[in-house]
Protein backbone atom coordinates (compact mmCIF):
# COMPACT_ATOMS: atom_id res chain seq x y z
CA UNK A 1 0.00 0.00 0.00
CA UNK A 2 1.30 3.45 -0.90
CA UNK A 3 1.32 6.86 0.69
CA UNK A 4 0.61 7.37 4.38
CA UNK A 5 -1.66 4.40 4.83
CA UNK A 6 -1.09 2.39 7.97
CA UNK A 7 0.74 5.08 9.93
CA UNK A 8 1.15 4.21 13.56
CA UNK A 9 1.65 7.82 14.57
CA UNK A 10 -1.70 9.41 15.36
CA UNK A 11 -1.21 12.65 13.52
CA UNK A 12 0.39 13.65 10.26
CA UNK A 13 0.14 16.24 7.53
CA UNK A 14 0.72 15.51 3.89
CA UNK A 15 2.94 17.76 1.86
CA UNK A 16 2.63 16.04 -1.49
CA UNK A 17 1.89 12.79 -3.24
CA UNK A 18 4.82 10.44 -3.57
CA UNK A 19 6.07 10.92 -0.01
CA UNK A 20 7.19 7.70 1.59
CA UNK A 21 6.24 6.52 5.05
CA UNK A 22 9.43 7.75 6.66
CA UNK A 23 8.97 11.23 5.21
CA UNK A 24 5.38 11.42 6.41
CA UNK A 25 6.21 10.29 9.91
CA UNK A 26 8.72 13.11 10.00
CA UNK A 27 6.09 15.76 9.28
CA UNK A 28 5.37 17.94 12.27
CA UNK A 29 1.78 19.08 11.82
CA UNK A 30 2.63 22.41 10.19
CA UNK A 31 -0.08 24.40 8.49
CA UNK A 32 -2.70 24.88 11.19
CA UNK A 33 -4.66 28.06 10.67
CA UNK A 34 -3.17 29.54 13.79
CA UNK A 35 0.45 29.25 12.67
CA UNK A 36 0.54 28.44 9.00
CA UNK A 37 1.00 30.46 5.84
CA UNK A 38 -1.79 33.02 5.46
CA UNK A 39 -1.96 32.12 1.76
CA UNK A 40 -2.91 28.54 2.63
CA UNK A 41 -6.38 27.18 3.27
CA UNK A 42 -6.08 24.52 5.96
CA UNK A 43 -8.67 21.75 5.92
CA UNK A 44 -8.83 19.32 8.82
CA UNK A 45 -10.19 15.79 9.04
CA UNK A 46 -9.96 12.81 11.35
CA UNK A 47 -9.99 9.38 9.71
CA UNK A 48 -9.92 5.80 11.01
CA UNK A 49 -6.45 4.96 9.71
CA UNK A 50 -6.24 2.18 12.29
CA UNK A 51 -8.82 0.01 14.02
CA UNK A 52 -12.10 -1.46 12.80
CA UNK A 53 -12.65 0.96 9.91
CA UNK A 54 -9.03 1.26 8.79
CA UNK A 55 -9.59 -0.19 5.31
CA UNK A 56 -12.16 2.40 4.15
CA UNK A 57 -10.55 5.07 6.33
CA UNK A 58 -7.23 4.73 4.53
CA UNK A 59 -9.01 4.83 1.18
CA UNK A 60 -10.77 8.04 2.20
CA UNK A 61 -7.36 9.49 3.05
CA UNK A 62 -6.15 8.61 -0.43
CA UNK A 63 -9.14 10.36 -1.97
CA UNK A 64 -8.57 13.50 0.09
CA UNK A 65 -4.87 13.64 -0.78
CA UNK A 66 -5.38 13.17 -4.51
CA UNK A 67 -8.00 15.93 -4.48
CA UNK A 68 -5.58 18.21 -2.62
CA UNK A 69 -2.91 17.68 -5.25
CA UNK A 70 -5.32 18.25 -8.12
CA UNK A 71 -6.88 21.38 -6.64
CA UNK A 72 -3.47 22.89 -5.87
CA UNK A 73 -2.32 22.19 -9.41
CA UNK A 74 -5.41 24.12 -10.48
CA UNK A 75 -4.41 27.17 -8.43
CA UNK A 76 -6.02 26.25 -5.13
CA UNK A 77 -9.29 27.64 -3.76
CA UNK A 78 -9.86 31.37 -4.18
CA UNK A 79 -6.16 31.67 -4.92
CA UNK A 80 -5.09 29.88 -1.73
CA UNK A 81 -3.23 26.57 -1.82
CA UNK A 82 -4.83 23.80 0.23
CA UNK A 83 -3.11 21.99 3.07
CA UNK A 84 -4.66 18.94 4.70
CA UNK A 85 -4.31 18.23 8.38
CA UNK A 86 -5.38 14.64 9.02
CA UNK A 87 -5.43 12.78 12.33
CA UNK A 88 -6.10 9.12 13.11
CA UNK A 89 -9.23 8.58 15.20
CA UNK A 90 -8.41 4.85 15.51
CA UNK A 91 -12.07 3.99 14.75
CA UNK A 92 -13.03 5.36 18.19
CA UNK A 93 -16.02 7.62 18.88
CA UNK A 94 -14.25 9.19 21.85
CA UNK A 95 -11.11 9.87 19.85
CA UNK A 96 -12.96 11.33 16.88
CA UNK A 97 -14.68 13.85 19.17
CA UNK A 98 -11.38 14.96 20.70
CA UNK A 99 -9.74 15.08 17.27
CA UNK A 100 -12.32 17.40 15.72
CA UNK A 101 -12.45 19.52 18.87
CA UNK A 102 -8.69 19.99 18.68
CA UNK A 103 -8.74 20.69 14.94
CA UNK A 104 -11.29 23.45 15.50
CA UNK A 105 -10.26 25.02 18.79
CA UNK A 106 -6.48 24.49 18.87
CA UNK A 107 -5.32 24.00 15.30
CA UNK A 108 -7.93 26.51 14.10
CA UNK A 109 -8.33 24.91 10.69
CA UNK A 110 -10.30 26.88 8.12
CA UNK A 111 -12.65 24.07 7.14
CA UNK A 112 -13.48 20.45 7.95
CA UNK A 113 -14.06 17.27 6.00
CA UNK A 114 -15.77 14.26 7.52
CA UNK A 115 -14.53 10.92 8.75
CA UNK A 116 -15.68 7.45 7.71
CA UNK A 117 -18.78 5.54 8.91
CA UNK A 118 -22.03 6.65 10.48
CA UNK A 119 -20.74 5.50 13.85
CA UNK A 120 -17.95 8.11 13.77
CA UNK A 121 -19.64 10.86 11.79
CA UNK A 122 -22.59 11.03 14.19
CA UNK A 123 -20.54 12.50 17.07
CA UNK A 124 -18.03 14.25 14.79
CA UNK A 125 -20.75 16.22 12.98
CA UNK A 126 -22.17 17.32 16.34
CA UNK A 127 -18.81 18.83 17.26
CA UNK A 128 -18.73 20.75 13.97
CA UNK A 129 -22.32 21.96 14.32
CA UNK A 130 -21.74 23.29 17.82
CA UNK A 131 -18.85 25.33 16.45
CA UNK A 132 -20.86 26.51 13.43
CA UNK A 133 -18.54 24.82 10.93
CA UNK A 134 -19.47 23.22 7.63
CA UNK A 135 -19.10 19.43 7.77
CA UNK A 136 -19.08 17.56 4.45
CA UNK A 137 -18.88 13.83 5.09
CA UNK A 138 -17.86 11.19 2.52
CA UNK A 139 -19.74 8.47 4.41
CA UNK A 140 -22.28 8.40 7.19
CA UNK A 141 -25.72 7.98 5.67
CA UNK A 142 -27.59 6.66 8.70
CA UNK A 143 -31.00 8.33 8.98
CA UNK A 144 -30.48 9.42 12.60
CA UNK A 145 -27.55 11.65 11.61
CA UNK A 146 -30.00 13.87 9.74
CA UNK A 147 -32.78 14.18 12.33
CA UNK A 148 -31.00 16.68 14.60
CA UNK A 149 -31.78 19.89 12.76
CA UNK A 150 -28.18 20.63 11.76
CA UNK A 151 -27.57 23.48 9.29
CA UNK A 152 -23.93 22.81 8.34
CA UNK A 153 -24.00 19.06 7.62
CA UNK A 154 -23.84 17.54 4.11
CA UNK A 155 -23.41 13.96 2.90
CA UNK A 156 -21.44 13.60 -0.34
CA UNK A 157 -23.16 10.46 -1.58
CA UNK A 158 -26.19 10.05 -3.85
CA UNK A 159 -28.64 9.07 -1.08
CA UNK A 160 -28.95 7.98 2.54
CA UNK A 161 -27.84 4.49 3.53
CA UNK A 162 -31.24 2.84 3.78
CA UNK A 163 -31.86 3.68 0.13
CA UNK A 164 -29.09 1.29 -0.87
CA UNK A 165 -31.71 -1.47 -0.70
CA UNK A 166 -33.86 0.15 -3.38
CA UNK A 167 -31.68 -0.62 -6.39
CA UNK A 168 -31.39 -4.32 -5.57
CA UNK A 169 -35.12 -4.63 -4.88
CA UNK A 170 -35.85 -2.98 -8.23
CA UNK A 171 -33.70 -5.61 -9.93
CA UNK A 172 -35.52 -8.44 -8.14
CA UNK A 173 -38.83 -6.90 -9.21
CA UNK A 174 -37.62 -6.88 -12.83
CA UNK A 175 -37.27 -10.66 -12.84
CA UNK A 176 -40.18 -12.77 -14.11
CA UNK A 177 -42.10 -14.07 -11.11
CA UNK A 178 -41.06 -17.64 -11.82
CA UNK A 179 -37.35 -16.69 -11.72
CA UNK A 180 -37.35 -14.70 -8.49
CA UNK A 181 -35.71 -16.19 -5.40
CA UNK A 182 -38.29 -17.76 -3.11
CA UNK A 183 -36.33 -17.67 0.16
CA UNK A 184 -33.79 -15.33 1.71
CA UNK A 185 -31.34 -15.03 4.59
CA UNK A 186 -30.15 -11.76 6.13
CA UNK A 187 -27.15 -11.09 8.35
CA UNK A 188 -25.60 -7.77 9.29
CA UNK A 189 -22.93 -6.21 11.40
CA UNK A 190 -24.44 -4.27 14.29
CA UNK A 191 -23.57 -0.94 12.72
CA UNK A 192 -25.80 2.15 12.24
CA UNK A 193 -24.85 2.19 8.55
CA UNK A 194 -25.41 -1.45 7.61
CA UNK A 195 -28.26 -2.58 9.85
CA UNK A 196 -31.00 -0.23 8.59
CA UNK A 197 -30.23 -1.18 4.98
CA UNK A 198 -30.54 -4.91 5.59
CA UNK A 199 -33.66 -4.49 7.70
CA UNK A 200 -35.26 -2.36 4.98
CA UNK A 201 -34.21 -4.85 2.32
CA UNK A 202 -35.77 -7.70 4.27
CA UNK A 203 -39.06 -5.85 4.58
CA UNK A 204 -39.20 -4.95 0.90
CA UNK A 205 -38.39 -8.47 -0.26
CA UNK A 206 -40.92 -9.97 2.13
CA UNK A 207 -43.48 -7.63 0.53
CA UNK A 208 -42.60 -9.33 -2.76
CA UNK A 209 -43.39 -12.70 -1.24
CA UNK A 210 -39.81 -13.83 -0.63
CA UNK A 211 -39.79 -15.95 2.52
CA UNK A 212 -37.25 -15.14 5.26
CA UNK A 213 -35.53 -18.29 6.55
CA UNK A 214 -32.73 -16.75 8.63
CA UNK A 215 -31.72 -13.44 10.23
CA UNK A 216 -28.85 -12.46 12.51
CA UNK A 217 -27.02 -9.40 13.81
CA UNK A 218 -23.39 -9.87 14.84
CA UNK A 219 -21.11 -7.58 16.89
CA UNK A 220 -18.78 -5.26 15.00
CA UNK A 221 -15.74 -7.01 16.44
CA UNK A 222 -16.77 -10.43 15.07
CA UNK A 223 -13.92 -12.15 13.24
CA UNK A 224 -15.14 -15.75 13.09
CA UNK A 225 -17.94 -15.95 10.50
CA UNK A 226 -18.09 -19.76 10.52
CA UNK A 227 -21.09 -20.10 12.88
CA UNK A 228 -23.10 -17.66 10.78
CA UNK A 229 -22.10 -19.35 7.53
CA UNK A 230 -23.03 -22.76 8.94
CA UNK A 231 -26.45 -21.51 10.03
CA UNK A 232 -27.09 -19.95 6.63
CA UNK A 233 -25.96 -23.08 4.79
CA UNK A 234 -28.32 -25.14 6.91
CA UNK A 235 -31.29 -23.05 5.75
CA UNK A 236 -30.23 -23.09 2.05
CA UNK A 237 -31.70 -19.68 1.08
CA UNK A 238 -31.82 -18.81 -2.59
CA UNK A 239 -30.93 -15.18 -1.78
CA UNK A 240 -28.41 -13.96 0.79
CA UNK A 241 -27.93 -10.35 1.90
CA UNK A 242 -25.14 -9.20 4.22
CA UNK A 243 -24.63 -5.82 5.87
CA UNK A 244 -20.83 -5.89 5.77
CA UNK A 245 -18.14 -3.25 6.21
CA UNK A 246 -15.05 -5.00 4.83
CA UNK A 247 -13.31 -7.76 6.78
CA UNK A 248 -16.63 -9.31 7.79
CA UNK A 249 -17.68 -9.40 4.15
CA UNK A 250 -14.50 -11.17 3.10
CA UNK A 251 -14.81 -13.47 6.11
CA UNK A 252 -18.35 -14.56 5.25
CA UNK A 253 -17.40 -15.43 1.67
CA UNK A 254 -14.51 -17.54 2.91
CA UNK A 255 -16.72 -19.24 5.47
CA UNK A 256 -19.49 -19.95 2.95
CA UNK A 257 -16.91 -21.47 0.64
CA UNK A 258 -15.81 -23.79 3.42
CA UNK A 259 -19.46 -24.74 3.94
CA UNK A 260 -19.73 -25.38 0.19
CA UNK A 261 -22.86 -23.25 0.04
CA UNK A 262 -23.47 -20.60 -2.60
CA UNK A 263 -26.82 -18.79 -2.97
CA UNK A 264 -28.44 -18.00 -6.31
CA UNK A 265 -28.21 -14.26 -5.53
CA UNK A 266 -25.78 -12.59 -3.15
CA UNK A 267 -26.02 -8.92 -2.10
CA UNK A 268 -23.31 -7.47 0.12
CA UNK A 269 -22.85 -3.96 1.43
CA UNK A 270 -19.60 -1.99 1.23
CA UNK A 271 -17.07 -4.85 1.12
CA UNK A 272 -17.32 -5.47 -2.67
CA UNK A 273 -16.73 -1.77 -3.33
CA UNK A 274 -13.18 -2.04 -2.02
CA UNK A 275 -12.01 -2.93 -5.52
CA UNK A 276 -8.77 -4.90 -5.61
CA UNK A 277 -8.70 -5.43 -1.85
CA UNK A 278 -11.98 -7.34 -2.05
CA UNK A 279 -11.01 -9.50 -5.02
CA UNK A 280 -7.69 -10.26 -3.37
CA UNK A 281 -9.41 -11.13 -0.11
CA UNK A 282 -11.97 -13.58 -1.51
CA UNK A 283 -10.24 -14.59 -4.74
CA UNK A 284 -11.14 -13.02 -8.08
CA UNK A 285 -13.22 -16.00 -9.19
CA UNK A 286 -15.33 -15.76 -6.04
CA UNK A 287 -16.38 -12.20 -6.77
CA UNK A 288 -18.36 -13.38 -9.80
CA UNK A 289 -22.02 -12.40 -9.61
CA UNK A 290 -21.84 -10.53 -6.27
CA UNK A 291 -24.23 -7.55 -6.16
CA UNK A 292 -23.79 -4.33 -4.22
CA UNK A 293 -25.05 -0.76 -4.29
CA UNK A 294 -22.50 1.85 -5.20
CA UNK A 295 -22.22 5.61 -5.51
CA UNK A 296 -19.54 5.69 -8.21
CA UNK A 297 -17.93 3.83 -11.12
CA UNK A 298 -14.43 4.20 -12.51
CA UNK A 299 -15.66 4.68 -16.10
CA UNK A 300 -18.36 7.24 -15.30
CA UNK A 301 -18.13 10.23 -17.70
CA UNK A 302 -18.37 12.73 -14.85
CA UNK A 303 -16.16 15.82 -14.65
CA UNK A 304 -12.62 15.01 -13.38
CA UNK A 305 -13.39 11.31 -12.94
CA UNK A 306 -10.89 10.17 -15.57
CA UNK A 307 -8.23 12.43 -14.05
CA UNK A 308 -8.99 11.08 -10.57
CA UNK A 309 -8.71 7.46 -11.70
CA UNK A 310 -5.45 8.20 -13.52
CA UNK A 311 -3.92 10.01 -10.55
CA UNK A 312 -4.93 7.22 -8.19
CA UNK A 313 -3.39 4.54 -10.41
CA UNK A 314 -0.19 6.56 -10.74
CA UNK A 315 0.19 6.95 -7.00
CA UNK A 316 -0.99 3.52 -5.87
CA UNK A 317 0.62 0.86 -8.06
CA UNK A 318 -1.88 1.02 -10.95
CA UNK A 319 -4.75 0.15 -8.60
CA UNK A 320 -8.39 0.95 -9.33
CA UNK A 321 -9.79 3.38 -6.74
CA UNK A 322 -12.10 2.00 -4.10
CA UNK A 323 -15.49 3.65 -3.78
CA UNK A 324 -14.49 5.13 -0.42
CA UNK A 325 -11.64 7.03 -2.09
CA UNK A 326 -14.04 8.38 -4.71
CA UNK A 327 -16.58 9.44 -2.07
CA UNK A 328 -13.86 11.32 -0.18
CA UNK A 329 -12.73 13.04 -3.37
CA UNK A 330 -16.35 14.04 -4.03
CA UNK A 331 -16.77 15.39 -0.48
CA UNK A 332 -13.78 17.64 -1.04
CA UNK A 333 -15.23 18.73 -4.39
CA UNK A 334 -18.43 19.72 -2.58
CA UNK A 335 -16.53 21.75 -0.02
CA UNK A 336 -14.56 23.54 -2.72
CA UNK A 337 -17.74 24.34 -4.65
CA UNK A 338 -19.33 25.78 -1.51
CA UNK A 339 -16.34 28.01 -0.71
CA UNK A 340 -16.05 29.28 -4.27
CA UNK A 341 -19.82 29.67 -4.59
CA UNK A 342 -19.95 31.74 -1.40
CA UNK A 343 -16.90 33.68 -2.58
CA UNK A 344 -15.29 33.41 0.82
CA UNK A 345 -14.73 31.41 3.97
CA UNK A 346 -17.77 32.42 5.99
CA UNK A 347 -19.12 29.07 7.26
CA UNK A 348 -22.78 30.12 7.25
CA UNK A 349 -22.60 31.49 3.71
CA UNK A 350 -20.90 28.32 2.45
CA UNK A 351 -23.65 26.20 4.02
CA UNK A 352 -26.36 28.43 2.59
CA UNK A 353 -24.85 28.18 -0.89
CA UNK A 354 -24.68 24.38 -0.72
CA UNK A 355 -28.30 24.13 0.41
CA UNK A 356 -29.36 26.24 -2.57
CA UNK A 357 -27.23 24.73 -5.33
CA UNK A 358 -26.34 21.51 -7.11
CA UNK A 359 -22.68 20.48 -7.25
CA UNK A 360 -20.99 18.52 -10.04
CA UNK A 361 -18.78 15.76 -8.64
CA UNK A 362 -17.16 12.56 -9.87
CA UNK A 363 -20.22 10.78 -8.44
CA UNK A 364 -22.45 12.91 -10.64
CA UNK A 365 -24.50 15.96 -9.62
CA UNK A 366 -25.31 16.19 -5.90
CA UNK A 367 -27.95 18.29 -4.16
CA UNK A 368 -29.39 18.25 -0.65
CA UNK A 369 -32.55 18.81 1.33
CA UNK A 370 -32.68 21.18 4.29
CA UNK A 371 -31.19 18.47 6.54
CA UNK A 372 -28.12 18.02 4.36
CA UNK A 373 -29.37 14.63 3.15
CA UNK A 374 -28.71 13.97 -0.56
CA UNK A 375 -31.58 13.75 -3.04
CA UNK A 376 -30.37 11.13 -5.51
CA UNK A 377 -30.18 7.35 -5.85
CA UNK A 378 -27.50 4.67 -5.85
CA UNK A 379 -26.33 2.46 -8.69
CA UNK A 380 -26.57 -1.34 -8.65
CA UNK A 381 -23.19 -2.92 -9.35
CA UNK A 382 -22.12 -6.50 -9.94
CA UNK A 383 -18.73 -8.15 -10.17
CA UNK A 384 -18.34 -9.72 -13.61
CA UNK A 385 -15.17 -11.27 -15.02
CA UNK A 386 -13.00 -9.79 -12.28
CA UNK A 387 -14.33 -6.26 -12.86
CA UNK A 388 -17.19 -4.17 -11.55
CA UNK A 389 -20.05 -3.41 -13.91
CA UNK A 390 -23.08 -1.18 -13.36
CA UNK A 391 -26.22 -3.15 -14.17
CA UNK A 392 -28.91 -0.65 -13.13
CA UNK A 393 -30.39 1.87 -13.77
CA UNK A 394 -30.38 1.42 -17.52
CA UNK A 395 -29.16 4.92 -18.36
CA UNK A 396 -26.03 4.40 -16.20
CA UNK A 397 -25.42 0.71 -16.96
CA UNK A 398 -22.02 -0.31 -18.28
CA UNK A 399 -23.33 -3.70 -19.47
CA UNK A 400 -26.63 -5.29 -20.45
CA UNK A 401 -25.58 -8.58 -18.85
CA UNK A 402 -26.64 -9.59 -15.34
CA UNK A 403 -25.20 -12.78 -13.89
CA UNK A 404 -27.96 -14.83 -12.29
CA UNK A 405 -27.89 -17.37 -10.79
CA UNK A 406 -24.51 -16.67 -9.19
CA UNK A 407 -21.94 -19.38 -9.99
CA UNK A 408 -20.59 -21.54 -7.18
CA UNK A 409 -17.38 -20.78 -5.34
CA UNK A 410 -14.08 -21.56 -6.99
Amino acid sequence: MGGADGLSRREFTTVGLGLGLAALVGCSGEGSAGGGDEDELVIGASLPLTGQFSQPGQEAGRGYRIWREMVNADGGILGRKVQLKITDDASSQDTVVSDYTRLITQDRVDFLLGTFSSLLNYPASAVAERQGMVFVEPAGGAENIFTRGFDHLFLAQPALSADQANTFVDWVKSLPAAERPTSAAYTTQDDPFTRPVIERLQGLLEDLGIRTVYTSVYPAETTNMQPIAAAIAGKKPELLAQGAVFQDGVGLVRALKQQDFSPKAFFQMSAPSNAGQYSKGVGTANTEGVFYSVSWHESAPTPLNKEFVTAYAKEYDNAVPAEDAADAFAAAQVLRAGIEGAKGTDQDKVAEWLHANEVETILGPLKWDKRGAPLGSFLLAQWQGGKVQIVSPEDAATTKTVIYPKPGWS
